[in-house]
């Protein structure tokens, strides 16, 4: 097929996936350091599903991999974290996703260049190049409402910044809801405008019933390829210009910025430690540092750390000790989400969780939950969250304005006709 039949199949196949109970399409939007082994992933049908509530989640998942060995697709919220330590979630949710859920799909498209292969099922190609698409529909008029005003929020970043002078935490992941109430969108075609307008390496539409993941997110939380753990934590954002020179210089601001570089290492720090309870020992390696990587809204500050997994440690095991994401929590990681749960005024939950697949031989690649639209179609709430890392350092004021350009895309999509 050539690259124009690739994308006309990819359109209609997402859109026929979408239409059973459960689906996830994975896209890498062409970047080169891709979801695995392919460009894209497109699964849809349940043969087997899992789920389960904070307690011993990662336990019961590990339990469902080895007895369903298996392509299972699926998410971990930031909640979590009360599994993995000591913690608990007090915030009301709105959303009501569930704290864990996978499935075995019963059909599996892979599309790599261009060829596509049928993993799994018995799909007629022809027929999906057939099908037209539907109209786009329009969403209604959403409110757009934030959990937080704008001083309150200068006003938090100063109690948190007070912890900091205390000695109590280095660095801390602080976030702000935005929401709408009687919400009525159409979550394929709000997907779809968001990667056009944000395409990134680790996009991707999720749904389960009537909830749905809208995801524009270019980080990676974690991945197995063969022995192989990487962990690609962003920290470090700067918004682009329209002025090619005034784009490279800011590009370069960003590369040598002092203040972002030790946000970035506290957390390449973090990473490490976590990656040392899965690896080899002597293995863990920060392959790239402070790499810098251009998206269609911002600059981000990205750095590559792996390692090779211990063969005494179960890969689920290597997921749960890396969990949650050292980007989206600080450091030390128990006392910042201690402090999360204190400042914060929402519930996480999927947000800083993350999506991805596992492959019938234990391989995975799980993405970080930003840059996303969450909605519920049956009580028609709408969530995104944006937030940003908090230092000693941090200025109050270009705090919150690094919220507002990390939700632009999400805005624009939401706020179009």
């Amino acid at each position: 097929m050539t690259t124009a039949q690739i994308s006309y199949f990819k359109e209609r196949a997402l859109q026929y996936a979408s239409t059973f109970d459960v689906c996830c399409y994975l896209d890498s939007n062409n970047y080169q350091d891709q979801y695995g082994n392919y460009d894209y992933l497109i699964a849809f049908g349940k043969e087997r599903e899992f789920t389960t509530s904070t307690g011993d989640a990662f336990s019961s998942l590990k339990t469902f991999v080895e007895e369903n060995k298996n392509w299972l697709f699926g998410f971990l919220t930031y909640d979590l974290k009360n599994e993995t330590e000591d913690l608990q979630s007090t915030k009301e949710d709105f959303l009501n996703f569930p704290d864990i859920y996978f499935f075995i799909p019963d059909n599996l498209i892979a599309i790599k260049g261009t060829e596509i292969s049928v993993l799994k099922g018995k799909i007629d190609k022809e027929q999906i190049l057939k099908a037209p698409l539907p109209k786009q529909n329009s969403n209604n008029k959403l409110l757009i409402q934030h959990k937080f005003t704008k001083s309150e929020y200068l006003n938090h970043i100063d109690k948190i910044k007070q912890h900091i002078k205390r000695g109590d935490i280095y660095e801390m992941n602080f976030c702000q809801e935005f929401f709408a109430e009687n919400a009525i969108i159409d979550p394929l075609s709000t997907y779809r405008h968001l990667a056009k307008v944000s395409p990134t390496p680790f996009s991707g539409f999720l749904k389960i019933g009537s909830k749905f993941i809208l995801s524009a997110t270019p980080e990676r939380f974690l991945s197995k390829r063969g022995n192989t753990l990487t962990s690609q934590p962003i920290k470090g954002t700067a918004k682009r210009s329209r002025d090619k020179a005034e784009d490279l210089a800011i590009k370069n601001t960003l590369k040598y910025s002092k203040k972002e570089q030790a946000e970035n290492v506290m957390i390449v720090d973090l990473v490490r430690n976590d990656l040392t309870k899965s690896a080899v020992k002597g293995t863990v390696k920060v392959d790239e540092l402070f790499g810098i990587y251009t998206f269609p809204q911002v600059h981000q500050m990205i750095s590559s750390i792996s390692c090779k997994l211990s063969p005494n440690v179960h890969f689920v095991d290597a997921i749960k000790n890396a969990f949650p994401m050292g980007s989206m929590t600080g450091a030390p990681k128990l006392k910042a989400m201690l402090l999360i749960d204190q400042y914060e005024r929402s519930k996480r939950g999927v947000y800083s969780g993350s999506f991805g697949y596992i492959t019938p031989d234990g391989d995975f690649d799980f993405n970080v939950v930003i840059r996303s639209i969450l909605y519920n179609l049956e009580t028609q709430y709408l969530s995104f969250q944006v937030g940003g890392a908090i230092t000693y350092e941090s200025e109050a004021e270009k705090e919150y304005e690094e919220c507002l350009l990390k939700a632009s895309a999400m805005m624009s999509v939401l706020s179009r006709d």
